[in-house]
């Protein structure tokens, strides 16, 4: 099996929610980002911003890296909206925290960003219960659980149903605590 790594920070670092859509995906550890940061500011289909890297001078953010299947990026591609709002970048440069090193992997990156956009609250939701997973520094947490959010009022939207899906899962019956 051909494997690749692939770099999560939105509602990806969710292991749960990443194996449900790429079965293969295990986690190799967490990395930083140098130059970058996350925001909700990538338009979504269903209308709620989506999270995206933003390029910042100075900035540092953590993410997970995964190993899967090569076989199972087209699917990730297509899951991720690639010519759709998000570019795969194939050499996207993070520092592994467990022993500082450089490592390219497989990312997203926004094509457009609109500011005034905020993420439902499940998705959000999703993004907290990762980086709480995954150990995140607390002014991390903290950063995301300050972000505005929206309530998503389409209760049976395939999305999220998918995404509450995931969060029970990973043991988060009661999400909305996250937030």
């Amino acid at each position: 099996m051909h494997t690749c790594l692939y770099f999560a920070y939105g509602s990806n670092l969710l292991s749960t929610r990443l194996t449900a859509r790429c079965a293969s995906a295990r986690v190799v550890g967490v990395a930083m980002t140098e130059g970058w940061t996350v925001g909700f500011t990538k338009p979504g289909g269903d209308g709620s911003g989506k999270a995206g890297l933003v390029q910042r001078n100075g900035a540092v953010h953590p993410g997970v890296v995964y190993e899967l299947d090569a076989q199972e990026m087209p699917l990730l591609d297509q899951i991720e909206g690639v010519g759709h709002g998000y570019i795969r970048d194939d050499d996207f440069a993070v520092t592994m925290l467990d022993d500082g090193k450089p490592v390219s992997t497989a990312t997203y990156v926004p094509q457009r960003h609109d500011p005034a956009l905020m993420p439902f609250d499940w998705y959000l939701a999703l993004c907290i219960a990762g980086a709480a997973e995954n150990r995140f520094d607390q002014q991390v947490l903290a950063a995301f659980q300050k972000t505005p959010y929206k309530p998503d009022i389409e209760d049976h939207r395939p999305a999220r149903l998918a995404g509450v899906e995931a969060l029970r899962a990973a043991g988060h019956t009661r999400w909305k605590a996250l937030l």
